[in-house]
């Protein structure tokens, strides 16, 4: 009796090890979410605001000075796309005021500065004149990016103005005609 005992035992052990195992594996989701991404932002070792005084003459006769240009302004921009074939570009274009008769306002924006990681935007090669009709793209391709933040990172921007192409753009130069303008720059999908 006691054999049996002890195989009922041995059993009623294994039959209850069989039932209180759980199975070999197990899974659960991790779900990772990816944000999509467009900032821009406009960064300045001086002051955002940029002002050009056309130089008057000391001299009777003489002509003003127009030439001026300024390159203390960088495009930062983070971006993430939503496949690798998506890519953004920066355009600017005067949303307020105008660009006063006699003269042109043109802009260039330089190569990334290699302050970030990604794929950076390519910037065109040529000085391009801004207006107020239409939006030009400044910089092209920018994929999931980023340049790092502040001057000195992104893209440095020249702005360059001069005489019109106008022959007679010196008659058309008028006083009046200072002004303020908004320049405006958007982060948009290709």
């Amino acid at each position: 009796m006691n054999s049996r005992i002890y195989i009922l035992i041995l059993l009623f052990a294994a039959t209850f090890t069989t039932y209180a195992q759980d199975t070999h594996k197990d899974v659960h989701n991790v779900t990772i979410g990816v944000p999509e991404v467009a900032l821009l932002d406009l960064e300045s070792s001086k002051d955002k605001n940029i002002e050009f005084n056309i130089q008057a003459p000391t001299e009777a006769g003489s002509a003003v000075k127009i030439t001026n240009m300024n390159y203390d302004m960088w495009i930062n921009y983070s971006s993430i796309v939503g496949s690798k074939n998506a890519s953004r570009s920066v355009n600017v274009q005067i949303t307020d005021g105008k660009v006063a008769d006699g003269l042109q306002l043109y802009i260039y924006a330089w190569g990334d500065a290699k302050g970030g990681s990604g794929q950076m935007g390519s910037s065109s090669k040529y000085l391009m004149k801004l207006s107020g009709t239409e939006a030009i793209s400044i910089i092209t391709g920018i994929g999931s990016a980023y340049t790092g933040n502040g001057p000195n990172k992104g893209h440095r921007v020249l702005y360059y103005l001069t005489k019109s192409s106008d022959k007679d753009y010196y008659s058309k130069l008028n006083s009046d005609q200072s002004e303020t303008l908004t320049i405006t720059y958007t982060l948009t999908d290709d």
